[in-house]
């Protein structure tokens, strides 16, 4: 919990120092991907699933069908449709993680 609190501090006293409203919205969302990443890598041990989770680390079929699904994400600037969409969804989840815990 102490590295989600410190992740959230940091990033969120970053905000003020740009100026620019790109450079802003770009930072924001960057804020909103850190705090989503900090959230599930805190709730990917929670006792409720830390066994399944652990399962699934396990299971080789699954793991080699999410290699295969991985595979077609980009991290480039010229997104297909679903790359764009997934991109979308995963900052307003952040979004909303992050006005949950303000």
């Amino acid at each position: 919990m102490k590295k989600l609190i410190y992740a959230i501090a940091f990033l969120s006293g970053m905000l003020p120092a740009w100026g620019a409203d790109a450079q802003f919205a770009a930072q924001s969302n960057a804020v909103y991907m850190a705090t989503l990443k900090a959230v599930v890598d805190i709730k990917i041990e929670d006792e409720e699933i830390a066994s399944d989770v652990q399962q699934l680390r396990e299971n080789q079929r699954f793991l080699a069908d999410l290699q295969r699904r991985l595979g077609r994400l980009q991290n480039t600037r010229t997104k297909n449709a679903d790359n764009r969409r997934i991109f979308e969804i995963l900052l307003q989840a952040g979004r909303d993680i992050d006005s949950i815990l303000r």
